[in-house]
């Protein structure tokens, strides 16, 4: 532990060096609210596991392990965040033995899913004052844990190498999101031939004289005292095979070359004509300077791959989130819902949040100096970066009507208009709220990182506060119009609602341009900021 404690040290002082004593203070009362709701969460199921009926219990236990699981898994990557994570570039010229730096990198994976750790704690805790449980069922979630950060830290280093290659970032993304999204797709209604396919054959498939393997499934049985030796087997089992593709995905990244990959097959200097007119648009549809600031944005950040890869799972992700949160009805026809491309909308601006609005001087990083010695005024600057949002909000909109119309998804002029209004309008709050975000909570970004490695409990911290304060008045035109059942009245209630917005966002702007001035000595060295051993 040694060597533990003194990464942990050197983190902490590079922290305390740099960051701004007001912005550690907020992040920490960000990151207290986000985990005590998910305490709250704890203290429910803790509840529940200490019931002595245990009937409940045990009925909804494998699916709850099940959606741990997946949220350990999948839900980091379907936010473009890996938690926090070792900077092995800085760690590699010391005699560290790897077994030591992998040892922290399995705890610093706790970061990335600390909630489902909240959630097996409570429910360990419950289990412990359930007189119908055995005193050792408690100690079957300890296995289950193990096996999900060695296996996420394997996933992570398999992504992260992927992601690091020039040719296969966003190859690599399709193939996942298709992977998630393609059974969602063809199984969508009961009298699909996918789904009767899966009828006839499934029962040949199912294996049903074999015990359950899965981790889950095991835990559960442990837990309920069925077949506790085999669960055991099972489990350890589980937590070897993934201790051993961690150890080894870990070796891998460790003598990795992200600089070289990155590199590898870099095209030369010759662009297309093509391309060259795309990306010169703004400065013929805009006065400069105004026209060569936003140009200047859309050409880095389309060339930046930590952000074409979260517009990309934006507007992919946002199609597999939407359809399984907004249905109308259990008839095929009306299963995708009206509002179903509002939803992909709403997850682009979740997605796209963290790159377009409340941290938009992240990627310039030192360089974001050049607002203030240039004599233009850095109301400009803020401006410029709004319009690009909105530009790349706009893309991801119609790139999702696009692959609604492909995939034969019923939607008409009604959802783009829909869409359009209500991701507008809940835009254009949070660029008000970005642009003093921006200026007030300003760090540097690296854009060659094509994941995040920002802790969870902060970012989601920061979301907990603001997107809800984003969406409210979009509710309030939806709740207008199912008092009134007039799409006449969501309409009015929309442009009301936008002129205020508007209103709003022209005072937010000039008053974040002149936090700005008074504060940029601050805010540049925020920017300018290194990174300790430990990527945050």
């Amino acid at each position: 532990m040694n060597q533990a404690w003194t990464v942990l040290w050197a983190q902490w002082r590079t922290y305390r060096n740099y960051s701004p004593a007001g912005r550690a203070v907020i992040a920490t009362i960000l990151m207290l609210l986000w985990y005590c709701a998910w305490a709250g969460a704890a203290i429910v199921a803790g509840i529940l596991a200490a019931e002595r009926d245990t009937t409940t219990f045990f009925e909804i236990l494998p699916t709850a392990l099940l959606i741990m699981f997946l949220y350990w898994q999948v839900i980091p990557l379907m936010m473009a965040a890996t938690g926090a994570a070792l900077d092995l570039r800085k760690l590699k010229i010391y005699p560290i033995p790897a077994r030591d730096l992998f040892f922290i990198e399995v705890l610093l994976r706790a970061t990335a899913s600390l909630e489902m750790l909240i959630i097996l704690t409570g429910t360990s805790v419950g289990m412990l004052f359930n007189p119908s449980l055995r005193i050792w069922a408690a100690l079957a979630c300890v296995p289950f844990a193990i096996f999900n950060l060695l296996l996420s830290l394997g996933v992570r280093d398999v992504v992260v190498r992927l992601l690091s290659r020039r040719r296969l970032r966003e190859i690599s993304a399709i193939i996942f999101v298709l992977f998630a999204a393609v059974p969602q797709f063809l199984f969508r209604g009961r009298d699909h031939p996918f789904m009767r396919w899966y009828q006839r054959f499934a029962p040949a498939l199912s294996f049903p004289d074999l015990p359950t393997l899965s981790p889950w499934t095991a835990t559960g049985n442990l837990i309920r005292s069925e077949g506790a030796a085999f669960s055991v087997v099972i489990l350890a089992a589980w937590c070897l095979a993934a201790g051993a593709f961690a150890f080894w995905q870990f070796h891998r990244t460790l003598a990795f070359d992200a600089e070289s990959a990155a590199a590898a097959g870099t095209p030369g200097s010759a662009r297309t004509s093509l391309l060259d007119r795309i990306y010169s648009l703004p400065s013929t549809l805009l006065r400069d300077p105004l026209g060569a600031m936003v140009e200047k944005e859309v050409r880095y950040l389309a060339r930046s791959p930590r952000f074409r890869m979260q517009f990309l799972m934006a507007g992919t992700f946002g199609l597999i989130i939407a359809r399984t949160l907004i249905r109308s009805g259990s008839g095929d026809d009306l299963y995708w819902g009206p509002d179903y491309l509002t939803g992909v909308s709403v997850y682009s601006l979740l997605l796209l949040g963290e790159v377009c609005f409340w941290n938009s001087f992240g990627f310039d990083r030192a360089a974001a100096q050049i607002y203030f010695l240039a004599p233009v005024p850095f109301t400009r600057a803020l401006i410029a970066k709004n319009i690009t949002a909105a530009v790349f909000l706009s893309l991801e909109i119609v790139l999702a009507t696009t692959v609604c119309l492909v995939l034969q998804i019923p939607i008409g002029p009604q959802s783009l208009l829909e869409a359009f209004s209500v991701a507008g309008i809940a835009g254009a709050v949070l660029l008000t709220v970005g642009n003093f975000l921006s200026v007030r909570n300003a760090r540097g970004v690296n854009s060659q990182a094509s994941l995040r490695t920002t802790s969870s409990g902060r970012t989601q911290g920061l979301l907990l506060l603001v997107y809800p304060a984003a969406f409210l008045p979009a509710a309030i035109a939806y709740i207008a119009r199912w008092l009134t059942h007039s799409n006449v009245v969501f309409y009015a209630v929309l442009a009301v609602i936008a002129a205020m917005a508007g209103t709003a966002y022209k005072i937010g702007l000039d008053s974040a341009a002149g936090d700005a001035e008074k504060r940029r000595e601050e805010m540049i060295a925020s920017l300018s900021q290194g990174q300790g051993p430990v990527a945050t």
